[in-house]
């Protein structure tokens, strides 16, 4: 594996780890029961939860370029 492929796998956890630690939006027990719910009504983020989204974002999007570099370059 080269520097390249370690670089890619830590900007993984990185990104796993910050999926993880973000709270649904959505009730987990509407998911299964069918109920109707509020997953597209339009909710504002604020504070913390902005900046996870974007910082989400952006690894996200590192992760991507690194994911194609990878493969040209190797």
């Amino acid at each position: 594996m080269t520097w390249l492929h370690w670089v890619l796998f830590a900007i993984a956890l990185i990104l796993i780890t910050l999926v993880m630690v973000q709270e649904s939006k959505d009730d987990v027990k509407n998911t299964f029961s069918g109920e109707k719910s509020d997953l597209f009504k339009n909710k504002k983020q604020r504070g913390s939860e902005l900046f996870m989204a974007r910082l989400t974002t952006g690894v996200s999007i590192v992760f991507a370029v690194f994911a194609v570099l990878a493969l040209v370059i190797i």
